[in-house]
């Protein structure tokens, strides 16, 4: 690591700790402008990979097309798997054939797979070209697995031991091998038909006598992996029972690969970035995407939101005459939208999360929707009584204070009922709530709110 690198990432409480410096970008740059490979290598050999990544992600194309020419040879497998997937393509197109052989032959077989599987046909296979024989038929049998499964998640490279071994079997065992993973947690023990059986950890492997069975210092928490489970169960057994990694076996319950913790992390960091996205009608995209691609990942929630939009207006259209003889309405109305509308959005975050980390289930589903309901209740009459002190102060109409109040309670028990109900109804169709919820809760509450609104004035005032 640079000096300039190291201390900006020592900096304490810094919202700039662990980015690259400027001085190191300014630096890395000018060596490229220069064709000053020595100095570039210099700067670059002590950064980490995702450092690297980082880097050639924020740079232009055409800076970074020189960069990698220059690099060549040094430029690492690692970087690969920590870049977007829409720079990761540009890069591979830009390496040099046997520069790419050379940074892919040294990944594990799980980074080899997330690496390829969302390339297309050609860039898939100048990665599977690039591989030996042995695990070029290991990444291929991964990629025959479902998309998002565990068998594309694992790695094949698995530390096993038959399960009435001894501590000096395995010791001997690992200190011989010369095809050991580059990272593992656990030694999987297995039964004569390869099923696994139990894990047992280095630390206690290294801290028992050569003549203890392994079975006697196994862990007690065991959980085994189906290869086709959905990753992101796969994400929540690692994230509910602690786990470090777990073995993955075949329809027949034979040991074909492990995932470790640092893969499963990084599938539930992204089930909770597309939960965000989603729920902010957006799909997944990176700052290097281009001005037509985002526009193209936008448009179709915008014209979804501008339908809802239209139904709202036709709500309004249909109390005209109200609101040409009480201009007033026009100016209140915003405010139970707006109320209505975020009062929605905290029960949907609320119960959307609950749903993802399985919180919510079918013996408290109950009990949130009426917690949530009495919520809104609260809330409600609390700000009924300052819009309604307010709709007095400013109009000097009281029953346009009391309208005001009234239609506030209704929308926000109405925002609170749906910001729950929906996306629980939602999730058990089979539909993901994040998607879909928020703009089913967004019209509701500007329904319901416009409708309460301006019928309760109509009633009172026509």
């Amino acid at each position: 690591m640079t000096e300039s690198h190291q201390l900006q990432t020592d900096a304490s409480g810094d919202d700039d700790a662990y980015l690259l410096d400027r001085s190191t970008v300014a630096a890395i740059l000018a060596a490229v402008d220069r064709d000053d490979r020595d100095q570039l290598v210099t700067l670059m050999e002590p950064l980490h990979a995702a450092d690297i990544a980082d880097l050639l992600e924020q740079i232009n194309v055409a800076d970074r097309t020189r960069l990698i020419a220059l690099f060549g040879p040094e430029f690492d497998g690692e970087i690969l798997t920590e870049l977007e997937d829409g720079v990761r393509g540009n890069i591979i197109d830009t390496l040099h054939p046997q520069v790419l052989a050379d940074a892919v032959r040294d990944l594990e077989s799980d980074d080899v797979v997330d690496l390829v599987e969302d390339l297309d046909e050609p860039r898939q296979g100048v990665i599977l070209d690039a591989l030996e024989d042995a695990d070029r038929v290991a990444v291929e049998r991964a990629l025959s697995y479902p998309e998002n499964a565990a068998g594309r998640l694992m790695q094949r490279e698995v530390v096993m031991a038959p399960q009435h071994w001894t501590v000096g079997q395995a010791t001997d065992m690992l200190r011989n091998s010369d095809k050991l993973p580059e990272q593992f947690y656990h030694i999987v023990l297995v039964d004569p038909r390869l099923h696994p059986v139990a894990n047992v950890t280095l630390g206690k492997l290294m801290g028992a006598r050569r003549d203890v069975p392994l079975q006697d210092i196994a862990e007690e928490v065991f959980q085994v992996i189906p290869a086709d489970q959905d990753e992101g169960d796969v994400a929540y057994a690692f994230n509910q029972y602690h786990l470090i990694s777990a073995p993955v076996v075949d329809g027949d319950g034979r040991l074909v690969g492990v995932i470790t913790i640092d893969d499963a992390m990084v599938v539930l960091d992204q089930e909770h970035e597309e939960d965000i996205l989603r729920l902010a009608g957006v799909s997944e995209s990176s700052v290097s995407d281009s001005v037509l691609e985002t526009s193209k990942h936008r448009l179709p929630w915008l014209c979804v939101n501008l339908v809802s939009a239209i139904t709202a207006s036709l709500v309004i259209v249909t109390f005209e005459r109200t609101i040409a003889n009480l201009v007033s309405l026009a100016i209140l109305m915003p405010i139970i939208a707006s109320m209505g509308g975020n009062a929605g959005t905290q029960s949907l975050t609320v119960t959307v999360r609950a749903l993802a980390t399985k919180n919510l289930t079918n013996a408290n589903v109950l009990r949130v929707i009426r917690r949530e309901v009495s919520v809104g209740l609260i809330n409600g009459a609390l700000f009924a009584s300052i819009m309604g002190t307010i709709g007095i102060l400013w109009f000097g109409l009281p029953w346009l204070g009391a309208v005001v109040g009234a239609a506030l309670i209704i929308n926000m028990l109405t925002a609170a009922f749906v910001g729950t109900a929906i996306p629980v109804v939602l999730d058990k169709i089979g539909v993901d709530p994040a998607l879909a919820s928020g703009t089913f809760v967004t019209t509701t509450t500007d329904i319901v709110g416009f409708f309460s609104f301006l019928g309760l004035a109509t009633l009172v005032f026509m």
